[in-house]
C-alpha cells in the first residue's frame, strides 16, 4: 500500500497552488506557481483516481454485511480488486522523482569518433535520423553550428530541438553510437566499424547559470563570403571562450548580434550540463544505473547494416528494422529505455 499521508501531502499542495493561482499572481511568482501546478496536475489526477477506487472497494466490502446488498457487493468486488494493482502502479510511477530538465528544449552535439571519413558520414546519418524524429513528433529542429567534410560527412554539428518533452525523450541518446557497414568509400566490400559521439544537453535558462563578464573572452572573426568581384566580408563569426573551464563556443550565423546570442546560449547550456553531471555523479556514485545520466564515453548502441539490426546495449534490445530507425522511427527504443529507467527507480523506492 502507498502511504496515505504522502498522498494527502501532494493533494494539499496542489489545492494550495490552485488557490494561489485563482488569487491572481504576476511575474516570476506566476511562472513558478503555474509550472509547479502543471507538473502536479497529472500526479493528483492519478492519485484521486486511486483514492476513489479504494473508497469503492471499502464501500463494497461494507455492503457484504448487509443481506440485501451482499449479492451486489459480491458481484462488484472482484472487478474492483482486479483494478487495484494497476492503479497502485500508476500512482507509484506518478510519484517517481522527476528530472527538472525533462520539459526543456535540448541541444544535440554530434561528433565523429574512430573511423575517419566513414565516422563523419555516419555522424551525418545520425543528424538526419534525429531531424526526422523531431519532424515526426512535431518538434522544431534548428542547426546552430555545422562543419562538414569534403565528402559530405560531419566534423561537428550542434542542433537545438524545441517542443513538448524534448529532453525527457532525447536524453537517452547521449553516448557512443557504433556503426558496422561497408563504407561507400571502400571498394573491397569489407565491413568497417566506426563510431560517433552524441551529447544531449538540456537547454539552460537564465536563472540556472549566471556568467560573469570577466570570465569570458569574445573574439569576432572575419568570415568571407563568395569570391569574385563582390567579395563579401562581414564581421560574422563569434567565438566565446569561458576562461575558468576552457569551454570554447563558436557561432557563424549571418547576423553578428544573433551569433553572440546563440553562442552565449550554447555556453550556458554546457555549463549547466557540467553542473548537472557533477550533481548526478555524486548522487549515482552508489547506484548501478547510469541510463540517461549522459555518460558519453559509454557505447550505448550498435547499428549493423548488413544484418539490418539496431542493438541498444544498455537494455539488451535488438530491433531488426534498421531502415525505419534511420528514418527517425525511434519511439520503440526510447519507450523501452524510459520503462527501464522507471523500473530501476521503482526498485530503489521499494527497496
Amino acid at each position: 500500500m502507498i502511504p496515505a499521508d504522502r498522498l494527502r501531502q501532494i493533494t494539499e499542495r496542489f489545492e494550495y497552488l490552485e488557490a494561489r493561482m485563482s488569487a491572481g499572481l504576476s511575474g516570476d511568482e506566476f511562472v513558478s506557481v503555474s509550472r509547479e501546478y502543471a507538473e502536479l496536475r497529472p500526479v493528483v489526477d492519478t492519485v484521486r483516481g486511486y483514492q476513489s477506487l479504494i473508497e469503492e472497494i471499502d464501500g463494497a466490502e461494507a455492503m457484504l454485511s448487509d443481506p440485501e446488498m451482499k449479492e451486489l457487493a459480491e458481484a462488484e468486488l472482484p472487478d474492483l480488486r482486479a483494478r487495484l494493482p494497476e492503479a497502485e502502479q500508476a500512482v507509484k510511477l506518478a510519484l517517481l522523482p522527476k528530472d527538472s530538465a525533462d520539459a526543456r528544449p535540448a541541444m544535440i552535439e554530434i561528433r565523429p569518433g574512430t573511423g575517419g571519413e566513414e565516422a563523419a558520414l555516419f555522424a551525418g546519418d545520425l543528424l538526419r535520423m534525429y531531424q526526422r524524429y523531431a519532424d515526426a513528433r512535431g518538434w522544431k529542429f534548428e542547426i546552430i553550428e555545422e562543419a562538414q567534410t569534403e565528402l559530405g560527412g560531419i566534423k561537428e554539428v550542434v542542433a537545438r530541438v524545441a517542443g513538448d518533452g524534448v529532453f525527457a525523450r532525447l536524453k537517452y541518446e547521449s553516448g557512443v553510437h557504433r556503426v558496422q557497414r561497408v563504407p561507400e568509400t571502400e571498394s573491397g566490400g569489407r565491413i568497417h566499424t566506426s563510431a560517433a559521439t552524441v551529447a544531449v544537453l538540456p537547454e539552460a535558462e537564465d536563472v540556472d547559470i549566471k556568467i560573469d563578464a570577466n570570465d569570458i573572452r569574445i573574439d569576432t572573426m572575419r568570415s568571407s563570403g563568395a569570391g569574385g568581384q563582390h567579395v563579401n566580408t562581414t564581421d560574422s563569426a563569434v567565438r566565446i571562450t569561458h576562461l575558468p573551464t576552457g569551454i570554447v563556443v563558436t557561432s557563424s550565423e549571418k547576423s553578428q548580434h544573433r551569433n553572440r546570442e546563440i553562442a552565449m546560449q550554447v555556453l550556458k547550456t554546457r555549463l549547466y550540463d557540467m553542473e548537472r553531471q557533477r550533481v548526478d555523479s555524486e548522487r549515482s556514485a552508489n547506484r548501478k544505473s547510469q541510463v540517461g545520466s549522459g555518460d558519453r564515453s559509454e557505447r550505448i548502441r550498435t547499428y549493423n547494416f548488413p544484418q539490418g539490426r539496431m542493438t541498444d546495449h544498455r537494455i539488451n534490445l535488438t530491433l531488426y528494422k534498421l531502415d525505419q530507425v534511420m528514418q527517425g522511427d525511434l519511439d520503440e527504443v526510447i519507450d523501452a529505455l524510459i520503462q527501464d529507467a522507471q523500473a530501476t527507480l521503482l526498485a530503489e523506492m521499494d527497496g
